[in-house]
């Protein structure tokens, strides 16, 4: 027992007093900067980033309503939009809080026998009225998770053929990016 516990590690804590005291109700999930190879990155986790806050109760400012209100005046880059002043934000839209996040890695990775697809995202939210950080994180997502390889050596090359083929013709990061 003392040698399981003696390799056990813990997980550093965090602090979310700034979070707390802030209590946001509503969120503005602004468009996710892409720092990865495919286009299609940030439409792909912007599409699926709201569904989760709405379900944890928060408002979240519609991404129609969002996008053309940046359109319109003349805003149409992500990186453009993440320049704008918390205080502007806020005047505009009345939000608590932005979300920003930055997409690292997006996209289909091959290797000699599988094919994976995996989408890594950064966040962090912002207080509008202050402009001090209240939360940031990082997350990655594989299609890889969970999978098992079984069925020897010729069932892992078919598999290997069928994904690639699947991988090829369709968007195989944008069900990850969810």
């Amino acid at each position: 027992t003392a040698w399981l516990t003696g390799c056990a590690t813990t997980t550093p804590q965090r602090d979310y007093s700034a979070y707390r005291a802030a209590n946001p109700r509503s969120i503005l999930v602004l468009p996710p900067l892409n720092d990865s190879p495919e286009v299609q990155a940030t439409v792909s986790v912007l599409s699926h980033a709201t569904l989760p806050l709405a379900e944890a109760g928060y408002y979240v400012i519609p991404v129609t309503l969002m996008t053309e209100t940046f359109r319109q005046n003349g805003m149409e880059m992500p990186a453009d939009i993440h320049d704008i002043a918390p205080k502007k934000l806020h005047e505009i839209f009345a939000a608590d809080t932005p979300l920003y996040i930055k997409v690292t890695r997006y996209g289909v990775s091959y290797k000699v026998i599988a094919s994976e697809a995996v989408v890594t995202a950064q966040a962090r939210l912002v207080d509008l009225r202050t402009g001090a950080e209240l939360w940031q994180g990082r997350a990655s997502a594989s299609s890889e998770e969970g999978k098992s390889n079984s069925g020897g050596l010729a069932g892992m090359l078919i598999a290997a053929l069928v994904n690639q083929v699947i991988n090829s013709v369709t968007d195989a990061s944008h069900p990850v990016a969810g």
